[in-house]
């Protein structure tokens, strides 16, 4: 059986989409940029069943939730989180 990176009802395979792959290298660019990090969110908002991870931007509920009040600081931590995940993901 192939192994699967995504819901076990909705199986998604193994590796990540060209939506990921555009996040990942955002999260780079946010990373190195010293300005304010923009909300990841790209309006695709279903949470995974067995990652528990929104499926448009990678982040918990309490990523999601907490997001306008975070700081400077906190924001990018949730964006270095991402792409650990979609690293993660990403690794056979």
């Amino acid at each position: 059986m192939q192994p699967m990176c995504g819901s076990e009802l909705t199986p998604k395979s193994q590796g990540l989409t060209p939506s990921d792959l555009r996040l990942a290298a955002q999260a780079q660019r946010v990373l190195q940029s010293a300005e304010v990090p923009p909300s990841p969110c790209i309006s695709i908002c279903r949470m995974s069943d067995d990652t528990t991870f929104c499926e448009g931007c990678w982040r918990t509920l309490d990523e999601i939730g907490g997001w306008s009040q975070r700081n400077a600081h906190e924001k990018r931590e949730v964006w270095q989180h991402i792409g650990a995940r979609l690293a993660a993901c990403a690794t056979p």
